[in-house]
């Protein structure tokens, strides 16, 4: 377990105690951040005819978003720590909520990928405050087990629920509407947090704050992730992803030499020796790179093979949403009567499974009801490993570094997904080149039931890195002295 010498140096957080109200809100911030990942794919045709974005470009609106939240939660992550939780939790919404606004009445496409680039910042930001918030404030244990799965639906569910929302807000309101829905949200979070959340308190002892550190690690992770996403856009052998890749291994590589020398690091390396938040990481990066790959291609298979409208694609993911809404409150309870590792090896069998009979309604004949049992199936296992490894990824972490072990499992998370594309979307469009009408639709469904069935794959490689865990955590012991921040108990 990673533990500090200087846990008195804390943010003290005081006020009163309201641990249901905190975890609503903290719950909504993350359904906030989940939806923000996928809420645009199905408005992006209409954003495209509207603002004049040819159809190659048009995953600038998603890609801005991706780089810049997958490059800064590290810094997200040790800002939280540094800077108070509750404060970063705050500044993060009303990032959200200005750029959602600034988004919604863009009018050229500069507007949009400036505006949805800032919302990365914003979220690189809120998803580690919001963690640590719920791994301070809950002791760790079956309180704490309970929260992340509240927490998890949410999040989870917001995978796919920004589908569903993202149609009908389309069709009905017009896309501006997938920017503007973030406003009142955030915005009435943000001020319900500065009654509800305890108040960061005043630090005892100051701590340097690593800025060559931040600066690198910021830099390499942006420029890979910006390589990884843009890869399979600009081609692999484009200067401008050659030269990032380049870039991004000379920035990490320092990033490295700088914090083995720090004395205060951004990233101390001995967290890695908590063998918890070591696999937890591993798992979150295949957790997207499988199944968090999987709504994207369930939308180009309704919109591009079967020919759903916007709204019809996200009533689609109505199900699934529900399935994986219900799988996290699975993973708590397992997790807090078999423990993790059993928890992530059950969740991953169940989605692997369910994921391979979802493979056959990638087929341009099959109908929705082919699908839905794998649907179902995959979206309770995806739920089960969501809340089991971020149970796994904060096991052990002393209180005062949450906030960098949760951007740590966070920043994996994202170039999890951002790999899982790169690498998934070419292998899908192997078959379709120089192919139209039907010959297209069959084409994209065959090269995506492959992708479906890599992806149950990497859910069984999944299982064998989660038989890393420890077969039993002990769960910590805290006196008030090692753990200045306030429990809801």
């Amino acid at each position: 377990m990673s533990t500090s010498p200087t846990l008195a140096t804390v943010a003290h957080v005081s006020g009163p105690q309201r641990p249901g109200w905190s975890l609503a809100l903290l719950a909504l911030a993350q359904l906030i951040f989940s939806l923000d990942l996928n809420i645009v794919f199905v408005a992006l045709p209409d954003i495209g005819a509207d603002l004049g974005f040819p159809g190659q470009t048009q995953q600038l609106v998603v890609s801005a978003y991706v780089v810049l939240a997958g490059g800064f939660l590290l810094l997200g992550g040790r800002a939280a720590d540094l800077f108070g939780r509750r404060r970063v939790f705050i500044l993060a919404l009303t990032i959200y909520a200005v750029s959602s606004l600034a988004g919604g009445l863009a009018e050229s496409p500069a507007v949009i990928i400036a505006a949805r680039a800032v919302q990365g910042i914003g979220g690189a930001l809120l998803l580690p405050s919001t963690l640590s918030l719920i791994n301070t404030l809950f002791e760790e244990g079956p309180k704490r087990n309970k929260a992340l799965a509240v927490w998890g639906g949410a999040g989870a569910s917001g995978l796919t629920i920004g589908a569903l929302l993202g149609g009908i807000l389309t069709e009905s309101f017009g896309w501006p509407a997938v920017f503007y829905v973030n406003v009142p949200l955030a915005g009435a979070v943000a001020l319900a947090a500065l009654a509800v959340i305890p108040r960061d308190a005043q630090r005892t002892e100051k701590r340097k704050f690593d800025l060559p550190g931040a600066l690198t690690a910021t830099g390499g992770s942006t420029l890979l992730v910006f390589a990884l996403v843009e890869g399979p856009e600009m081609g692999w052998s484009s200067a401008t992803v050659i030269v990032a890749f380049a870039a991004a291994v000379v920035l990490l590589v320092a990033f490295a030499g700088i914090e083995a020398r720090s004395k205060d690091p951004l990233m101390p390396f001995r967290l890695f020796r908590n063998r918890n938040l070591s696999v937890g990481m591993t798992v979150t990066f295949l957790y997207m790179a499988t199944f968090g790959t999987l709504p994207y291609f369930l939308t180009v298979l309704m919109q591009n093979v079967h020919g759903y409208s916007a709204l019809q694609t996200g009533l689609a993911f109505l199900v699934p949403s529900v399935a994986i809404a219900t799988g996290t409150q699975v993973g708590e309870r397992l997790t807090t009567r078999l423990g993790t590792r059993t928890t992530l090896i059950a969740g991953f069998i169940i989605g692997a499974v369910g994921t391979a009979i979802l493979a056959l309604g990638f087929d341009a004949e099959a109908s929705y009801l082919t699908a839905l049992p794998g649907l179902i199936l995959s979206g309770v296992g995806q739920g089960i490993v969501w809340t089991g490894m971020w149970i796994a990824a904060s096991t052990g972490v002393a209180p005062n570094e949450q906030g960098i072990a949760n951007g740590m499992a966070s920043t994996t998370l994202n170039i999890g997904n951002a790999i899982g594309l790169a690498i998934l979307t070419v292998i899908a469009d192997v078959g379709t080149g120089g192919k139209a009408g039907d010959a297209l639709r069959e084409a994209t469904a065959d090269g995506e039931f492959i992708v479906v069935l890599l992806t149950a794959a990497g859910m069984l490689l999944g299982l064998l890195i989660t038989l890393g865990l420890p077969r039993k955590t002990c769960t910590p012991t805290r006196t008030s002295a090692e753990d200045p921040v306030l429990t809801a108990r």
